[in-house]
């Protein structure tokens, strides 16, 4: 059994300077120059405008591969942990076995179906020189060179078990053992209590884990400054962000 599993959002890496999904500077209000952030991060897009996709990817995620962990992220480091954020700042503050069910900035994986197994590996990010301030063409260039997309029949297209693709889930793709959807299920059901940190239970994997705990009858903690309410008997409210309650559990 798992005494407590936390389940992260965005609010723990706000402190450490990487903007929130849904606020005002957040990854999901802020698009390309054609199109929405829900149209850019998609499998569809990467599949029919790989340079477009990797440009905006690149700028607006991989552009924070360098941030350190906050306080929150050390605490958890030895929780039973799963994360929404792909920022890897859990991995980098020594958590050694938590699940980024969303995938990470810092990895990558073979272009394939979505349920064929793989292993993600390093996204070496550092190979993009940007020494050179290069233009927005010149680097849509070097990252569909790095990702090994090649121009076939009048424009690039990803080949299948060739070109790379971030480690990351898009809207139009689904939870799978990538992601180690099973195993985050497993946790689930094992846990004795569910803690949530700085989400805005907007996400699939938040419902999945509401719907297991309430049926299973355990106790939730929502830590969050502006908590939402659940209808459920079993809920302890926070009201706090992450590095707060952090504090506040080293003092308890």
């Amino acid at each position: 059994m798992i005494d407590e599993l936390y389940i992260t959002g965005a609010g723990v890496s706000a402190s450490s300077g990487i903007p929130t999904f849904r606020g005002n500077d957040g990854f999901w209000t802020v698009g390309s120059v054609n199109y929405t952030p829900q149209e850019m991060a998609t499998r569809s897009m990467y599949e029919n405008n790989p340079a477009d996709f990797l440009l905006w990817y690149f700028k607006r995620f991989a552009s924070y591969r360098n941030v350190k962990p906050n306080l929150a992220h050390y605490w958890l480091a030895d929780k039973k942990l799963i994360t929404q954020n792909i920022d890897g700042l859990d991995g980098k503050a020594g958590n050694k076995d938590y699940i980024s069910i969303h995938g990470r900035l810092d990895k990558v994986v073979y272009y394939k179906n979505e349920l064929e197994e793989q292993v993600p590996f390093d996204a070496n990010w550092n190979e993009i020189d940007l020494s050179l301030n290069p233009s927005d063409e010149v680097l849509k260039k070097e990252l569909l060179k790095k990702f090994k997309i090649k121009f076939y029949n009048g424009r690039f297209i990803p080949q299948n078990g060739v070109s790379l693709k971030p480690y990351v889930l898009l809207f139009d793709e689904i939870y799978t053992d990538l992601y180690r959807i099973s195993e985050a299920e497993d946790w689930m059901n094992k846990a004795q209590k569910i803690i949530f940190i700085g989400t805005s239970f907007s996400v699939n994997i938040t419902s999945i884990a509401l719907r297991i705990a309430i049926s299973r009858g355990i106790k939730i903690d929502i830590v969050d400054p502006n908590p939402i309410k659940i209808n459920y008997d079993k809920v302890n409210y926070h009201q706090m962000n992450a590095e707060e309650y952090s504090n506040f559990r080293n003092l308890n």
